[in-house]
């Protein structure tokens, strides 16, 4: 990456810095991405996160390094969740296998040698019991003994604990009542923390980039509206991407706002997810992940970022900022994870039933994506609620693509009157109207 780049770069992120400042991340790392080369890089890109202020409970998985430690013939996983039966003679070396790793995690935390990227980060690591469990119980006729399930999670010892600044660390562990230990997914654990706590994000770490659909193209979004269709579908096959497809879909529809799935293979995934626009991994979001809303005088800046470059290749009438500022009331923003992609007007007219489509734009890097068609109809229907039943569009170069959205060719003279008084005949915009259906 060039100086200008990374300038270009570092600018974007800011309104994501200050977004995430003060939230509460529970991160998933499963343990293959513990053992994984890149697991360096991923530690460093977390630290960051937390000198950015954000609120970081990370959820290690332990499964190959049980393994390893089990050795053949006892690594058969059970159940949906990825539990394995859990018995007093294969305990300790579970136990053993899941301190071992908790203790590498927190050492890699720790990290701070000079000259290297956790270099006077100074980050306060904590872990502790912070998940009550209990029997998974008998399940199809097979006793998983003592490997378990959530009961409760400590939300009010978790949260004091981020409170202090510190990061906290949960192992796949549970502890009863009864003084029992169970070995629980970790997977599971992860969810369940970032339901007590309401976090802003899950975020869990797999092998493939994201989602990945049939055609082994990435899954960007995926509204959480949309899961058990993908999930019945049986697109997602690798074992990973379907667990965390189903944590997602579940922490989604339980008041988490956004659950993400990046790769641990790829240096960088995490930041690029979390601060480009177009991410570098799947974003579950429980809300409308881009929406029309009615434009505000904070917006008026990234609208003349919008007309601008179009104002300059004549494809827009020029707006003032003062302009735009007194008829903001007219206008709609696109808004795609908290940045404007999309902007148009809609003026109406008090002597007829007509109302005038105007200053439609949308941001190049996603002008493929149906971003002008979706400003349309929203528009549309603001006209119908507000009683017209025409709109009309006056424009030089996009008479084609008007079209293709069922406006027809017009004379000046079918236009209202004050806008026959204000048409300017030297820029020769042609006219289009559409009949709106009620």
């Amino acid at each position: 990456m060039n100086s200008n780049n990374y300038i270009d770069w570092f600018r974007a992120s800011s309104p994501y810095i200050n977004d995430y400042r003060g939230k509460t991340f529970v991160v998933y790392l499963p343990g293959e991405a513990i053992s994984h080369d890149n697991f360096s890089t991923i530690i460093q890109d977390l630290a960051l996160l937390n000198s950015l202020g954000v609120r970081l409970v990370i959820v290690h998985g332990a499964r190959p390094q049980i393994d390893e430690r089990l050795g053949p013939g006892n690594n058969t996983w059970q159940d949906e969740f990825g539990a394995r039966v859990t018995d007093l003679q294969t305990l300790p070396a579970v136990l053993q296998a899941i301190g071992e790793t908790r203790f590498y995690v927190e050492s890699a935390l720790s990290m701070g040698l000079p000259n290297s990227p956790m270099h006077g980060a100074d980050i306060s690591v904590l872990s502790g019991n912070f998940v009550v469990g209990m029997p998974r119980g008998v399940i199809n006729g097979v006793d998983f003994q003592l490997s378990g399930k959530v009961r409760k999670i400590a939300s009010k010892n978790l949260t004091l604990a981020l409170d202090s600044d510190a990061m906290v660390v949960v192992s796949p562990l549970g502890f009863s009542l009864t003084g029992e230990i169970f070995n629980i997914p970790a997977t599971e654990v992860a969810s369940e923390i970032a339901i007590a706590l309401a976090a802003d994000k899950l975020i869990t770490f797999i092998n493939e980039d994201g989602l990945l659909d049939l055609n082994g193209d990435l899954i960007r979004q995926l509204a959480v509206s949309d899961c058990q269709d993908l999930i019945n579908s049986g697109a997602i096959t690798e074992e990973d991407a379907v667990s965390a497809l189903r944590c997602a879909f579940r922490v989604c529809r339980k008041g988490v706002a956004r659950a993400q799935i990046v790769s641990y293979c790829e240096s960088g995934a995490l930041l690029e997810e979390l601060f480009t626009l177009d991410g570098r991994g799947t974003l579950v979001h429980s809300d409308r992940y881009e929406f029309v809303r009615p434009a505000t005088i904070d917006d008026v800046g990234g609208i003349l970022s919008l007309i601008e470059p179009l104002e300059a290749q004549g494809i827009l009438v020029r707006r003032s900022r003062e302009l735009l500022e007194r008829e903001i009331d007219q206008f709609f923003v696109l808004e795609l994870d908290g940045s404007i992609v999309g902007c148009a007007g809609l003026y109406g007219f008090s002597d007829s039933d007509f109302a005038e489509l105007a200053c439609v734009a949308t941001h190049p890097d996603y002008q493929s994506r149906g971003f002008a068609r979706r400003l349309l109809v929203d528009l549309e229907h603001q006209a119908r609620k507000l009683g017209y039943r025409k709109l009309f569009v006056l424009t030089t170069q996009t008479a084609h693509w008007f079209m293709e959205q069922g406006f027809k060719p017009a004379d000046i003279s079918e236009l209202p009157s004050q806008k026959q008084l204000a048409y300017n005949y030297q820029r020769k915009s042609k006219i289009f109207i559409k009949t709106l259906q009620y």
